[in-house]
């Protein structure tokens, strides 16, 4: 590319130049300026295009011979020469130039001009001063004639008399007086001498009568005659035309002299402008010669500098490949390159012998280090193996893994950098500890041993993370069990009790028997939900599996809003649902138990804010929405106390912030909205609160529902409950 934009400055150059001489300055001497900066427009491309000719030369022939890094030394070397000479004698040819052009434009100087000005202005006023002369004498003499006749006669001999004597006196050859008729016809009143018609009719021309109208004479003259027209009464078209051929000669002269001193300096203009691109052409191919030259001499120079340099480089590359029985050839001339490959042929000889002892001791080292490898390796505790200044000197594939190292990033590294939970165990007395770790966002525990060795300490630990989980969860269970067994027994008094209230007493309540019933009946089918809940919550680790099919998920989701609205009256329950509710695969009491749970978060992150009038009105709002046609999105949102700190632990067994919380209600949800293939997350409202989402794949719904049945019968499915209590 910088090839063929130098190409294009050379061919443009040419032409810019060519353009501005003939529009800018033609027919002028350059200054010296102008004509250094002409010069060195043409002159900088052409050398660049030299320079790197002599570079693209210098490429090939490394290319051809092989040389070491394509030959770059080479390259540089030629591009240094050919600057080396470039630069001097470009400066000088500016400076020839502009010298140059100093001299010769002493010709067209100020001085110069002023002179040549000078002569030319006394010639014209030489000429003016005898034009001058006779339109004086013409004025005064239609002067004369007027003052004895305002009003000129026609025929009258005292007139001719009088206007003869005017013509004598004032040494005039001819006079005529004539007057213009309809702005074309001349007319001669009286004459002397008159001269030819067609003469008098070329001198007394219609432009020189139209240039009378605002002038108080016209004068000119040729080889033999000067005269003078100039009006008499214009109202009358009166005019006088006198001549003489006095002093006609004297101003042909200097109109002569005028001109030639005119056509010697433009000649000697032109010569010297002649002179100047001459002068600067020269120095251009003087330049464009030397640069040329140079170049030439550079490649030969940098061919004999570079051959024995390509030589010391691939004997150093076979010595850095392992063959340290490479040598380069005896120089012939003592300088500093053959210094530089005898110094170089010792180093390989020193290199050969060393090698031969490093061999061997290496071997030893090796045996030791595949000993402790196949040792540590086989460990499946982690081991860092750290120096007095705590950095890491050796990790073991179990510690990397631990850790989620590599290799690379961890050795000859601080273990603070790796894992600063165990460099802060190093500050404590204690040998064994229990360390909290994270590691690559995940919380881990770490049974931590620390022994010491001569020069530093070794950690020894091990994860104990799915230990301590699997110990907190059978507790848990435990604990599950006990709790199961004392819920199962009050439930079914309670739903026989519901049972009896609503057959008993479900007619007799006047205006609310659609209410009544709803809430009997809610409390007969919570009781069987939680008749399933309890036993399934002693077994937390194992839930049943869920049964897919089409469910209405308008119908549970107004079941999960509805008790709490009942509940919770202070509350406004708000459900937005698109004017076609979607239809949803899923286990209709597992979806049901998870948006109640999500609801039933969402009811007491509102009560723990408190009350107060400055707090605004408890809100908890369900949005159903669908997007793309393959994935339902539910949102529950609400204006309660929002997201704890530990945000990221709230879906995790047994983690709670309440102080009568289990922590289970979430880890449930999740593990549910899993089994659907969805997803769950947890945002900030605006204004406060919290929004959570839930999303669900229907495709991938449809195909396990798919699986469902082929796999096992249908059962009949569950009525749902709307406003009025009555099943649909």
């Amino acid at each position: 590319m910088l090839e063929i934009a130098v190409l294009a400055l050379v061919l443009a150059a040419p032409l810019g130049t060519y353009l501005f001489v003939t529009r800018f300055w033609s027919g002028q001497l350059f200054s010296p300026g102008v004509a250094a900066l002409l010069l060195l427009a043409n002159l900088l491309p052409c050398v660049a295009l030299i320079v790197l000719v002599g570079r693209r030369i210098a490429i090939r022939r490394a290319a051809q011979r092989g040389l070491a890094e394509r030959g770059r030394l080479h390259v540089r070397l030629v591009a240094v020469f050919s600057l080396m000479a470039t630069i001097p004698i470009v400066l000088t040819v500016i400076a020839a130039s502009v010298m140059f052009q100093s001299g010769v434009q002493l010709w067209g100087s100020e001085r110069a001009q002023k002179a040549f000005n000078s002569t030319v202005a006394i010639a014209k006023e030489g000429q003016n001063l005898i034009v001058k002369r006779w339109t004086g004498e013409a004025r005064t003499m239609v002067d004369d004639l007027l003052r004895k006749y305002p009003q000129i006669p026609e025929g009258s001999a005292d007139f001719q008399l009088r206007f003869l004597e005017q013509t004598y006196l004032r040494s005039l050859y001819q006079s005529v007086l004539f007057r213009v008729v309809d702005g074309k016809t001349v007319e001669a009143l009286y004459a002397y001498e008159a001269p030819e018609p067609a003469v008098f009719t070329a001198r007394v021309s219609a432009q020189v009568l139209s240039q009378l109208r605002n002038q108080d004479s016209a004068t000119n003259y040729d080889s033999n005659m000067l005269w003078v027209v100039t009006p008499v009464n214009r109202a009358q078209n009166l005019f006088l035309y006198v001549a003489t051929p006095v002093n006609v000669d004297y101003l042909n002269r200097q109109s002569q002299a005028a001109a030639g001193i005119i056509a010697e300096y433009d000649t000697l203009q032109k010569r010297a402008r002649s002179l100047q691109i001459q002068f600067n052409a020269v120095l251009f191919g003087v330049a464009l010669l030397i640069v040329g030259l140079a170049t030439a001499i550079a490649l030969a120079v940098a061919d004999r500098l570079v051959r024995p340099i390509d030589e010391l480089v691939t004997a150093a590359r076979r010595v850095a490949g392992g063959d340290l029985g490479a040598r380069v050839a005896t120089p012939k001339h003592e300088d500093e390159i053959g210094t530089l490959g005898d110094a170089f042929n010792r180093m390989t000889a020193q290199l050969e012998l060393q090698n031969t002892a490093l061999v061997t001791a290496n071997a030893q080292l090796e045996s030791r280090r595949a000993l402790i490898e196949a040792v540590m390796s086989g460990v499946s505790a982690g081991v860092i193996s750290i120096g007095a200044d705590r950095v890491i000197r050796l990790m073991n594939a179990s510690a990397l893994a631990l850790l989620r190292r590599s290799e690379a990033e961890s050795l000859a590294k601080p273990l603070v950098w790796i894992a600063p939970e165990l460099d802060a165990l190093l500050d404590g007395a204690e040998r064994e500890a229990v360390a909290q770790v994270t590691v690559g966002g995940e919380a881990r525990t770490l049974a931590v041993k620390i022994t010491s060795d001569e020069a530093g300490k070794v950690l020894t630990f091990d994860d104990i993370t799915q230990q301590l989980l699997d110990q907190r969860r059978a507790a848990w269970s435990d604990v599950a069990r006990r709790i199961a067994h004392e819920i199962k027994n009050p439930l079914t008094p309670i739903q026989l009790a519901a049972e009896r209230l609503q057959r008993r007493y479900g007619k007799q309540i006047e205006g609310g028997e659609g209410v009544f019933s709803q809430l009997t009946g809610t409390i007969v089918r919570q009781v069987g939900d939680l008749r399933r809940m309890v036993d399934e919550f002693s077994s937390f680790a194992r839930m049943p599996k869920p049964l897919f099919r089409p469910e209405s998920l308008i119908d549970i989701a107004r079941q999960s809003l509805f008790l709490h609205e009942v509940a919770h009256p202070a509350i406004r329950f708000e459900l937005d649902s698109p004017a076609e509710p979607p239809s949803l695969v899923c286990d209709r009491r597992q979806m049901g138990q998870a948006l109640t749970n999500v609801i039933k978060n969402a009811v007491e992150a509102i009560e723990a804010r408190g009350e107060g009038s400055a707090l605004p009105h408890g809100e908890v709002t369900l949005s159903i929405a669908v997007e793309d046609d393959a994935r339902i999105v539910l949102t529950v949102a609400d204006n309660g106390v929002g997201l704890p700190v530990e945000r990221d632990r709230i879906v995790e067994p047994y983690m709670t912030t309440r102080s009568r919380g289990t922590g289970l209600g979430l880890a449930i949800v999740k593990k549910i909205v899993e089994e659907h293939c969805g997803t769950i997350g947890f945002t900030d409202h605006a204004g406060g609160g919290t929004i959570v989402t839930i999303g669900f794949d229907t495709e991938a719904l449809e195909r396990l529902a798919q699986q469902n049945n082929d796999a096992e019968p249908a059962e009949p499915k569950a009525p749902a409950l709307t406003r009025s209590g009555k099943s649909q």
